[in-house]
């Protein structure tokens, strides 16, 4: 059984992994915190945001904190469903010319995946995430192989190129734990990107060893929510949902709420929070802080609200003015 007593153990991890990604990425300060919340939390990510904010350069440099394995998919129009989970190929031993089926492992065989502008192949092979996001398995010839664990995806998005991309399901979106809008840099942060040599890029030693992580995830496990929060974060789920029981504005903003899982990760964020900032217990303010990383992903604004320049953003921001702890 974790300890909490060990909370100071997270704390300085988290000033090691914070110090490593700073070598590399300038500023971004909210959009990291927010992503060790997930990856603490024990979830998936999707970074949406302009080119150039650094997405790629993130994920990478928290691999190399984490000294996980590591890879990069491309989302790209003709990627495959198999160039993901990899596939069998017939192999024949030169000695004595017998041949078998073996299996090539694809790139979601990793720690930590990349799914870069996941947006830009085609459902069929978005799908192909689904069940290794999931079940942390890939199911392939009717064989289900474990993933390495730990495992994770962090994908990325480009919000302002629509041409040649497909929007994900609301069925995948559901399975990433938060959804990150990364912002612009300030003025003073991108003079100082801008006076980067980009030919040569830091070296980022492991500063934590997986023993360590599960350590630190089993804590944030630990961290007892009380019931005033995580009747909050149900509150707040149910508050979303277009039906008899929601307010007039719900239900002309919104056509599809947050389901029961949303709640979950709020909770299960508040925890990481908690445990991130070195207090042993979540509170109510946890699940609101959380609620903008947790929630907009999974609302489906109505056609009236799209029109209106309404978005699940807007949407979480009227919620957490309406319904109070």
């Amino acid at each position: 059984m974790p300890d909490l007593a060990d909370l100071p153990v997270f704390a300085a991890a988290r000033t090691r992994l914070l110090s490593a990604v700073a070598t590399r990425v300038v500023g971004q300060d909210a959009t990291v915190e927010a992503v060790l919340t997930a990856v603490f939390a024990g979830g998936h990510v999707l970074l949406v945001g302009a080119p150039g904010l650094a997405k790629t350069l993130l994920v990478h440099t928290l691999a190399d904190a984490l000294g996980w394995s590591f890879h990069r998919i491309q989302f790209t129009p003709d990627l495959m469903p198999s160039d993901i989970t990899g596939t069998e190929i017939l192999r024949e031993d030169r000695a004595t010319g017998a041949r078998e089926l073996a299996f090539v492992p694809g790139p979601v065989f990793a720690n930590l995946v990349l799914a870069d502008e996941i947006n830009r192949a085609p459902p069929k092979t978005q799908a192909a995430l689904l069940e290794s996001m999931q079940e942390r398995s890939v199911t392939c010839s009717g064989a289900t192989r474990a993933l390495p664990q730990p495992f994770f995806v962090l994908a990325t998005q480009n919000p302002i190129e629509q041409e040649g991309t497909y929007p994900l399901p609301e069925a995948q979106l559901d399975r990433f734990l938060v959804g990150i809008r990364v912002p612009y840099p300030t003025r003073d942060e991108e003079l100082a990107v801008a006076a980067l040599d980009t030919r040569r890029r830091s070296h980022v030693a492991p500063v934590m060893s997986i023993e360590e992580f599960q350590l630190c995830a089993d804590l944030v496990e630990a961290i007892p929510v009380p019931p005033v929060a995580v009747a909050h974060a149900v509150d707040l789920c149910r508050a979303s949902r277009p039906d008899a029981q929601a307010s007039p504005w719900v239900r002309e903003h919104v056509a599809w709420g947050a389901g029961p899982r949303a709640a979950q990760a709020l909770v299960a964020c508040a925890r990481a929070r908690a445990a991130l900032q070195g207090r042993a217990a979540a509170e109510p303010a946890d699940i609101r802080a959380v609620a903008p990383l947790v929630l907009p992903h999974r609302l489906v604004p109505s056609f009236a609200a799209a029109g209106a320049g309404i978005d699940g953003v807007a949407i979480v921001k009227r919620l957490l003015e309406t319904v109070k702890p």
